[in-house]
């Protein structure tokens, strides 16, 4: 397939082969026969420097468990412009490491009036990048094209509009290539329907996603698994009839009804001990983090390349 890409490409553009790929846009690649190691590990020490973090002590996770975060935090104001930098800064590294992506998520909310409060928190973010430089995605030799999908949702997370986080990824193979961490556009009633709004989000990103690898020839042929952990959810998604639960719910989050009766994709209960994606929905606890952050395929390099 890279090749037949390969002379397309050249007969279509001036192209020079240059070998393989070793770094581009900030991120390193190391290639080897068992895969593809990607990080992000000079540009990680670069925004450590810029922000007088080298030499911080590093901490286990990058947001400490039950932490909340408001507009009205107490603390002196910060340059917003400062803070803008730090937090944009953060966000490109989510690249390669998406364990990160909710914390960034979080006080990224915070850029136009951010308090020395705000700070502190996203400041332990760099001290988690500190002590897990090397860290990146490791992509294994595979020929398993199947996608899968895992979703998930906090519920009224955000102290200041009660609203949830939605939460996904998908997984070619046995490591996640597309992710997501987004505060949901209303305010739901209870736990069921929160990850009801977040499997929707989550299921029209899925046909997106089969729709384009199917425009490059890997065809699905069978549902698109899409991994919840709520049994309520689950239920709402495959009964049209379930009314007392649904009636106030948009039309579009039934979007997901569609998809299952076109058997596109196939909602599956999933252990929330292995709900890969509550990594995207809110503060955890070292050991469970740590274990969704391998599930991922975030890994050290000197584990695999």
């Amino acid at each position: 397939m890279f090749e037949d890409l390969k002379k397309a490409m050249t007969q279509e553009f001036e192209m020079t082969d240059i070998g393989l790929m070793s770094y581009y846009l900030g991120i390193e690649v190391k290639q080897s026969e068992e895969g593809i190691f990607i990080s992000q590990e000079r540009y990680t020490r670069d925004i450590l420097e810029k922000f007088n973090m080298m030499n911080s002590k590093p901490v286990a996770t990058p947001i400490e468990t039950r932490t909340k975060l408001s507009k009205h935090e107490k603390g002196d104001d910060v340059d917003p412009s400062y803070f803008k930098s730090l937090v944009g800064s953060l966000r490109y590294l989510t690249c390669t490491r998406p364990n990160i992506l909710f914390s960034v998520g979080l006080v990224s909310r915070f850029m136009e009036s951010p308090t020395t409060t705000h700070l502190k928190v996203a400041k332990r973010i760099l001290r988690y990048l500190r002590g897990t430089l090397d860290y990146g995605l490791f992509y294994s030799s595979s020929k398993e094209f199947k996608l899968e999908g895992y979703c998930d949702s906090d519920w009224a997370g955000d102290t200041n509009d009660r609203k949830s986080t939605s939460g996904y990824v998908f997984f070619i193979g046995n490591t996640a290539f597309t992710w997501s961490s987004k505060k949901q556009p209303i305010v739901t009633l209870s736990t069921c329907e929160a990850e009801y709004v977040a499997a929707a989000s989550c299921v029209c990103h899925a046909v997106w996603l089969r729709n384009l690898l199917k425009t490059v020839g890997i065809l699905q042929e069978d549902p698109t698994v899409i991994h919840i952990d709520n049994k309520s959810t689950i239920a709402l998604a495959k009964n049209p009839v379930f009314h007392d639960r649904s009636k106030h719910i948009d039309t579009r989050f039934h979007f997901i009804r569609d998809c299952i009766s076109r058997k596109e994709v196939q909602v599956e209960y999933v252990k929330t001990e292995d709900q890969i994606a509550d990594i995207f929905t809110k503060p955890l606890k070292v050991n469970v983090f740590n274990n969704l952050r391998t599930l991922l395929g975030v890994f050290q390099n000197k584990k695999h390349v």
